[in-house]
This record gives structure tokens, C-alpha cells and sequence, in this order.
């Protein structure tokens, strides 16, 4: 079977396709054959060797941590009925094209449901749904997502927009704030261009991180909530003024409160495959990429061309 191996840190040509075994299924796992694999920025900033204050990953290594497909097979103690359901997990080493998956790690994929949708909800949905849990946005609040049209972005614009709020969203170029507008932002703006004190919202959810989401925390409102969440720059996440925030009575809250345990996240991902199944979400693949060309798909994300979801396909 094909897997994608970063043999070196360095840049995307790093990422080699190449032949190995197929796995079998161990006893309590399942064979799952890969409809989509999750790709996540952080994992081209582990393939680059600058993330190693907090990963310990070294080459060579198969990259990837989420997965999307169907049950070929089941190792011993596990029900044979699942033989043949389509299902989604967190995996690490998910660039393949078959993995082998502890079976109580699976999430049913529903049928209304691609299984290119299940992967992009894998972590930006149960991303989004925790933020939202945080900040419970009301039909009375103003929410401002930065970054909203990135792979969370877009779903916490839909999940602020279906909770009554007004809603701002951050993004660049016409087709990008098109598309936030699409999905329910009242009002789009470009961070470069942006009066953030203007704004006084009672949340504001920063996925961009260094600069601009510093910028950010100036549009929280007295006693609002500012949460970041990512950093997809090089100068890592936002860095409020946290003496200012307490003088304001702001909340704020980062990344390290929203560590999910593994059935926290498995119930999260059911929720918003639900979610997306009765229409009140919709993850956005901007663009997919066949698995022997990883290295193209993480030279697109660290440019910033993408828009939505990257997907790779087996």
C-alpha cells in the first residue's frame, strides 16, 4: 500500500510516497481502507522541524492524525459486523492508505455524510463545537471570527450565525469574504484594514494568532470573552494584554482549554457529524490533493492559498 513519509525535517519535498505491507488487523482494532485523510497546518510546521519544543516527532515518520473510510476488516474481539460501515478517527501516521485503528476509536460516519466532510470535521468540528461550548454565542451577542474562512473558521461563523448572533468574520480577497458571507457573517472585513476597537464584540474567536490576533483582543468589548485558538504564523498565538484584560473584566482563554480527552473528542466529532447531517453546518473542502502528492498540498497551506478544509485522497 502507499504512505507518505517526511524522511527529513525541511520543506514539503521532504514527503516521499513510497510502497510498504499492508497492515493487518490486530486483535481489538479494525483494517480502515482511507477515503480522505485531515491535513492540519501544525503538521507542516512538525515536518519543518520548528514545532519541537512541544512535538517530539523525528524522521522519518508517517505524518497525519485523522482519517475518514470504510472497514475492510477486524481483528479478533471486535463485532465482524462492522465490516463494511464507513467511519472516521483520529490515527496517527493517517497519510496511507490503509490504517489499523483501535476499534473503540471508530465514529460512525452517517450515511448522509461523505466521508471527504467526515475528515474535515475530524478536528476542525470538534474544534469548533468546544470553542462554542466556551463562549455560548446568544441571539443578543456580536461574535468576531478571525480567520473565518479557515478550516474552523467557517464553522464557527455557521455555529455563531445558527445561535442568533450577530456576526463578523475576518477575510482577505473577494472570494474568500464571499464565501464568509455565504455562510452567515453579517459583515466581513479585511484584518489589514480592520478598526478592531470598533467592533466592541462580546466574543471574539482568533484562529490567526501573532499580530493580527493581538490586534484583535482590542475589539472585545468590557467583560466580553477573547479566545484564541490559532497559530498558523510564525509569531505563534495571540498575546493579549492580560493586565489589560483583567482592568476590563475580559475572559480569555487559548488552546490549553480546549484539550480534548479522547471520548470528549470522539463525542464532540458525533455531534457535529450530526450537526452537519441536519444541514446546520457544512465543512469546507476548498481543496483536495491525491496522497502521493502531500508534499503539494503542504507547500499550498503554509502559502496561504487555501481556503476551507485540505484534504489528501487516497
Amino acid at each position: 500500500m502507499l504512505v507518505v513519509q517526511a524522511t527529513r525535517f525541511g520543506g514539503p519535498d521532504v514527503l516521499v510516497a513510497h510502497q510498504v505491507p499492508a497492515p493487518p488487523a490486530a486483535p481489538g482494532t479494525a483494517l480502515v481502507g482511507v477515503a480522505a485523510v485531515d491535513t492540519l497546518f501544525v503538521e507542516t510546521r512538525i515536518r519543518a522541524g520548528t514545532a519541537r519544543a512541544w512535538f517530539d516527532t523525528s524522521p522519518p515518520y508517517v505524518p497525519g492524525n485523522g482519517v475518514a473510510g470504510a472497514v475492510w476488516a477486524v481483528g479478533e474481539g471486535v463485532d465482524p459486523a462492522l465490516v463494511g460501515r464507513r467511519v472516521a478517527a483520529l490515527h496517527a501516521g493517517a497519510y496511507a492508505e490503509q490504517v489499523v485503528v483501535p476499534a473503540d476509536a471508530l465514529v460512525p460516519v452517517p450515511d448522509a455524510l461523505e466521508s471527504t466532510e467526515a475528515a474535515a470535521l475530524l478536528h476542525d468540528g470538534s474544534t469548533a463545537l468546544a470553542l462554542a461550548d466556551l463562549a455560548e454565542p446568544k441571539p443578543d451577542h456580536r461574535v468576531l471570527v478571525v480567520g473565518g474562512t479557515g478550516g474552523a473558521g467557517v464553522l464557527l461563523v455557521q455555529l455563531a450565525h445558527a445561535a442568533g448572533a450577530y456576526v463578523v468574520a475576518t477575510a482577505r480577497g473577494d472570494a474568500k469574504q464571499d464565501l464568509a458571507r455565504r455562510l452567515g457573517a453579517d459583515e466581513v472585513v479585511d484584518p489589514a484594514a480592520a478598526d478592531w476597537a470598533s467592533y466592541q464584540a462580546d466574543i471574539v474567536v482568533d484562529g490567526i494568532g501573532g499580530t493580527i490576533g493581538t490586534a484583535a483582543f482590542a475589539a472585545v468589548r468590557d467583560g466580553g470573552t477573547f479566545l484564541a485558538y490559532g497559530a498558523p504564523t510564525a509569531d505563534g498565538f495571540a498575546a493579549p494584554d492580560r493586565a489589560a484584560a483583567d482592568r476590563r473584566g475580559v475572559t480569555i482563554r487559548g488552546i490549553a482549554d480546549i484539550q480534548l480527552t479522547p471520548e470528549r473528542h470522539r463525542a464532540l466529532v458525533a455531534r457535529a457529524f450530526a450537526l452537519a447531517t441536519e444541514g446546520t453546518i457544512a465543512p469546507v473542502v476548498g481543496q483536495t490533493y491525491p496522497l502521493r502528492e502531500a508534499a503539494a498540498a503542504h507547500a499550498a497551506i503554509e502559502s496561504r492559498a487555501v481556503t476551507g478544509k485540505t484534504l489528501l485522497i487516497p
